[in-house]
């Protein structure tokens, strides 16, 4: 039995607390918050873009600590689970890792590369496992065109585009904070920066518009993937831009050699259209329910332990170079120019 502790009980942290009562061979023995209120079970504050809101929660049989070092000493947690803001990832991460514990760490993996390195740096020294906490590849629709392009089912894989708007946050100061969390092209986009490394690897080049804030935070970016003559042509948009009526959408219109796949979450089940003129509307095996996606890339992370290393879609190295890109995407809307991928890192076009 892999005994988890979670640190922070804001949105993100309630969802891994539901999600991981439905895992096999792992359960939450420890929880972690400044707040006494949701240490008591009281989690009727807490609220997101989606999912369920909070409620009185039963904690019976959980410890509790206000006092991340204090749950770092206790001997009977095998996984620390970090769910807090971006800017705490790294320092916590480290000391747990130290601390002798495996990792989970929401994304982003942390606010800059340097940090990112480090916590890595710091898992291969310690012998303990982390990973990044990436739950897109368990959606039921995103993993289809996975094993669809990994398989070749429908060819190869030519152009496309992938989409994420969110409206606004207004349930929580430290979620709109680009100070706490990098801005929506660091804690947003980064979903489709990670995908698009899981279905196509890195990108050649890049070219990216977007708008910005009076701050220079980039609030919206449109971005070219561009991987030479052979393709594929892949773009994304991702953006804090929408309206409150339609507070979160995601989706992808995908083309292969012998299939388009589209899906939106606006409206549009996963739908195969191909060659042949035939339209085909795939059986998912997974629940819908994005808890169970969670639950589904936690129980990941805990074969993950089983098997001693990172799972593909949670390995740190890749989620380092998903930030890497989304920081090189602000560059360019930020300088108005196409940028060429060299090693590890982005430069400019001159």
């Amino acid at each position: 039995m892999i005994r988890i502790g979670i640190v922070g009980l804001g949105f993100m942290g309630m969802i891994h607390f539901l999600a991981s009562k439905k895992l096999s061979g792992a359960r939450v023995s420890a929880i972690c918050s400044r707040d006494p209120k949701k240490l008591n079970g009281d989690w009727r504050g807490i609220q997101g873009n989606f999912g369920p809101k909070g409620d009185n929660t039963d904690l019976k049989g959980v410890k509790s600590y206000s006092s991340f070092e204090a749950m770092l000493d206790d001997p009977n947690i095998d996984m620390v689970d970090i769910c807090t803001t971006t800017e705490q990832h790294a320092p916590m991460a480290i000391a747990a890792l130290k601390a002798g514990k495996h990792v989970l760490v929401e994304k982003a993996i942390a606010l800059s590369t340097a940090q990112a390195d480090k916590m890595i740096g710091t898992s291969l020294k310690t012998g303990k496992i982390l990973m990044v906490a990436h739950v897109l590849p368990f959606f039921g629709e995103f993993d289809f065109v996975l094993r669809i392009a990994r398989k070749n089912t429908y060819g190869r894989l030519l152009a496309g585009r992938l989409e994420r708007l969110i409206s606004r946050p207004n349930w929580s100061k430290e979620i709109g904070d680009a100070s706490k969390t990098g801005g929506p092209v660091i804690d947003l986009h980064i979903h489709d920066t990670h995908f698009v490394g899981l279905l196509s690897g890195l990108p050649g080049r890049l070219s990216s518009i977007g708008l910005t804030n009076n701050q220079d935070v980039v609030e919206y970016v449109s971005t070219n993937y561009i991987y030479g003559d052979n393709g594929p042509a892949l773009s994304a948009t991702s953006g804090a831009i929408a309206m409150p009526g339609r507070a979160f959408q995601h989706g992808f219109d995908l083309q292969f050699e012998k299939a388009t796949v589209a899906y939106s979450s606006a409206g549009i089940p996963l739908t195969v259209f191909t060659k042949e003129g035939k339209i085909q509307q795939p059986n998912l095996t997974q629940s819908a329910d994005p808890v169970d996606a969670f639950a589904r890339e936690i129980q990941s992370a805990i074969q993950g332990i089983k098997n001693g290393a990172a799972p593909e879609a949670l390995c740190p190295i890749l989620a380092r170079e998903a930030l890497g890109l989304c920081f090189q995407e602000c560059q360019s809307v930020l300088q108005g120019r196409p940028l060429v991928y060299k090693g590890r890192t982005l430069q400019r076009i001159d």
